[in-house]
C-alpha cells in the first residue's frame, strides 16, 4: 500500500492527467452529485468525462495505504449513496449508447441521472432513458 501523493503521481504515471489528491476527487466527486441531484444539463460527453473522478477514486482505493481509506471512505460511501438516490439503474442501457461502459464494479456507469435535463436530458431520453423531466413544465 502507498501513500496518498504517491498514489496521485503512479496513477498520473498510467495516464491520469494530473497527480491528483483524494481530496481533489472527492471534492469532484461530490460537486458531480450535488449537480446531477439538481438537474445535469450539459452534455452527455461533459457527463462521461466527469464520472471519471468516481474512476480515479476507484483505482487509488487498491492503492492507498489503510489509514487513508479509513479516513476518507465514509464520506465517499456518503456521496455514493447520495448518487444511487439521485439516479436510475438501467444497466448502462442509455449511457452505453454514448461511451462505452467499464468493467461491472464501476457501478456508477450503469445508471444514469433521475432528473433528465437539458443536452444530457435529451441525449439519454433518445437512448430509452426514463426519468422526470422538469423542462417540460
Amino acid at each position: 500500500m502507498a501513500a496518498e501523493t504517491d498514489v496521485g503521481e503512479l496513477l498520473h504515471q498510467r495516464g491520469w492527467r494530473t497527480a491528483f489528491t483524494v481530496g481533489e476527487r472527492v471534492r469532484a466527486w461530490a460537486a458531480l452529485v450535488g449537480v446531477i441531484e439538481r438537474g445535469y444539463g450539459d452534455d452527455v460527453h461533459e457527463y462521461t468525462n466527469d464520472l471519471y473522478c468516481r474512476n480515479w477514486l476507484h483505482e487509488a482505493w487498491l492503492l492507498l495505504d489503510d489509514h487513508v481509506v479509513q479516513l476518507w471512505t465514509p464520506q465517499i460511501k456518503a456521496l455514493d449513496d447520495r448518487y444511487e438516490a439521485a439516479t436510475i439503474d438501467d444497466d448502462g442501457q442509455a449511457l452505453g449508447r454514448f461511451h462505452e461502459l467499464p468493467g461491472l464494479d464501476l457501478w456508477w456507469w450503469r445508471r444514469h441521472p433521475r432528473i433528465l435535463t437539458g443536452h444530457l436530458g435529451r441525449s439519454l431520453r433518445s437512448a430509452g432513458a426514463v426519468g422526470t423531466d422538469p423542462d417540460a413544465a
